[in-house]
């Protein structure tokens, strides 16, 4: 049974609550009644691009992007979900590149340091790498599905 949220839509979530209260604590931090902590600006950025990237994987998860689909619902329905396996191979070797990429951008950023953070820059591109592999995993596990139905639905036309 699927469950309703994900694992990246339950992350996602508490990293927007933990925005929402660094936002408020800046916004309070303007006013003159409490000088403001300098970093809740970098830190504000840092949760909003961990929160965004980590909620690709629950746009994967439940196939929510956005799509033309009047041209594939004309194609018979063998041929989109050949054309769906097709596009899953690309953008999972996509992905998988990226990841690697993202790997090469943590390590060669791993000394450097924030400017208002106790943690390197490295942190923040952390988020990509995780997004990436979640992502992988999401398009590897639909891809399976979808060959092996497309497998089975084939295997029983022949045997009827």
């Amino acid at each position: 049974m699927k469950r309703k949220y994900g694992f990246e839509a339950s992350v996602s979530s508490v990293l927007f609550i933990v925005l929402f209260f660094v936002m408020v604590l800046q916004i309070v931090g303007r006013t003159n009644l409490v000088v403001g902590p300098i970093w809740t600006e970098e830190l504000a950025r840092w949760l909003w691009v961990w929160m965004a990237l980590i909620g690709i994987g629950t746009v994967e998860r439940d196939e929510a992007h956005l799509r033309m689909g009047f041209l594939m619902e004309a194609l018979p329905p063998k041929v989109q979900k050949t054309w769906a396996i097709l596009v899953d191979c690309v953008y999972i070797a996509l992905a998988s590149h990226l990841v690697w990429i993202a790997y090469k951008t943590i390590l060669r950023t791993w000394n450097n340091e924030t400017v208002t953070l106790p943690t390197t820059d490295a942190v923040l591109y952390a988020s990509a790498f995780v997004a990436l592999v979640l992502i992988v995993h999401r398009i590897f596990w639909r891809l399976l599905s979808n060959f092996t139905s497309f497998t089975s639905t084939d295997l029983e036309k022949a045997e009827s």
